[in-house]
Parts: structure tokens; sequence; C-alpha cells
């Protein structure tokens, strides 16, 4: 990749770390580049409205743009592809059923991924026809699949995606590491059906102070508001 001019504004190191979470972004419009430049512009807007707006400014400013300059990089990046971790997750659970189904049927593992992407219609199949697109092009097939595993957040996914690369160099069998990686995610689906469920009462006991608890006081007390302002 060539930074131009970039490359003397932001570390080489901090481009490639921003690069790398971008692809495991998936599809998107943003290069790096403009993750990192928008970052600086939120922070240098912060601090300006900061030290105009405020007379305590000179303190406020440069913590804000601090702040603000590293919780970007969060919600721009980290809580996307903390999202899309679970949306991929919960999609290659059924991918990988059919998968599966299709290995059993005596085709090879290119074959079956083919077929198993054309007909199962989910971003985890867009991202395997983009792999088997690569090996189309002249990449091998574990050459596409090892950078796939660039543009996968999800660490169970790409285990997978591993045992697919050991199993086509080696010739071994994948039938049983699918077996295992399909109960894996059949069982954290419920583990996280589950913490969802857990955390339900702290959130309505938060709902009920912040929106209830106003009501019922204000209910309580407008008699005698009333009374107050009537005299």
């Amino acid at each position: 990749m060539n930074w131009g001019l970039f490359i003397k504004i932001y570390p080489k190191r901090t481009i490639e770390r921003v690069n790398a979470k971008v692809k495991l972004l998936g599809n998107t419009r943003f290069s790096s580049i403009s993750i990192l430049n928008s970052r600086v512009l939120m922070a240098l807007i912060l601090f300006v409205v900061l030290l105009l707006s405020s007379s305590i400014g000179y303190i406020l400013a440069p913590v804000g743009a601090v702040l603000i300059y590293f919780l970007s990089e969060k919600i721009l990046l980290d809580y996307p592809i903390k999202r899309r971790t679970k949306k991929l997750e919960k999609e290659a659970l059924f991918f990988f059923e059919v998968l599966l189904l299709t290995l059993e049927g005596g085709r090879n593992l290119r074959h079956a991924l083919n077929l198993t992407a054309n007909n199962v219609d989910s971003e985890i199949s867009e991202e395997f026809k983009k792999t088997l697109a690569e090996v189309s092009y002249g990449k091998s097939l574990n050459e596409a699949l090892n950078d796939m595993k660039k543009r996968i957040p999800s660490e169970v996914i790409n285990n997978a995606i591993l045992n697919m690369v050991e199993a086509n160099m080696f010739g071994s069998s994948i039938k049983d590491s699918m077996v295992n990686q399909i109960d894996y995610l059949r069982q954290k689906q419920m583990l996280d059906v589950k913490a969802y469920i857990n955390k339900l009462p702290m959130k309505v006991s938060i709902i009920s102070v912040l929106f209830f608890v106003p009501i019922m006081m204000l209910i309580i007390l407008a008699p005698v508001l009333i009374q107050y302002l009537t005299g």
C-alpha cells in the first residue's frame, strides 16, 4: 500500500493496525486513512468548540479532544466489528450445516463450498464467493482461504477455515472437525442467549429508575404542586 504523504503524519504501525480492522468490517467505503483523518478532525472540532464555549475551556478542550480521539476508534471500528462478528457467527451455523451435508454427498471441498455459497443467502456466503472468485483468478484454494481469514473477525469461523486449509493440504477428512465447529457454534449461541436473558433484569431496573420512578413521583406530588400553584 502506498501511503504517500500520510506516512509522514501517521506511524506505519498505526496505519497497518487500522487497515487490518477496516478489512474486518467487510464491504465498506472507508479506508484506513479516512478513518484516521476522521479521528483527528473530530478531535480538533471538539477542541475548538469546548475552548470557545466554556470559561474553563482550556481544561475541557484538551481532555475532550483526547477522549474523542481514542473513543472514536471504538465507535467507528471496534463496535461495528463486534456487531459483525455476532452476525457472521449466527450465519455460520446454518452455512456450515449445509456445507457438512454437501461434503457428505461425496463432493470435494472446493465444489462443496461453491455449491453451499450459491445456495445460502448470507454475508458469510458472500465472503466465500469472494474467496472462490480469487481461486478462479489464479490463487490456490489455501491461499484464498488464508486471505479470507483476514476479513473475518470471528475466531470460531477462522478456526473452521484453518481446518479447511489443513484438510485440503493434507488430504484428510474435514467432516469431524466441521461437526465439532457446528456443535461449538450452537453451544456458544445458547450461552449468548442465556447471558442476554440474565442481563434483562438489570436493564429493566435501569429503565425503571430513569423513567418510571420520576413519573410516579410526579403523580404522587401533583396534588401538592397544584395546590401550591393555585395558592
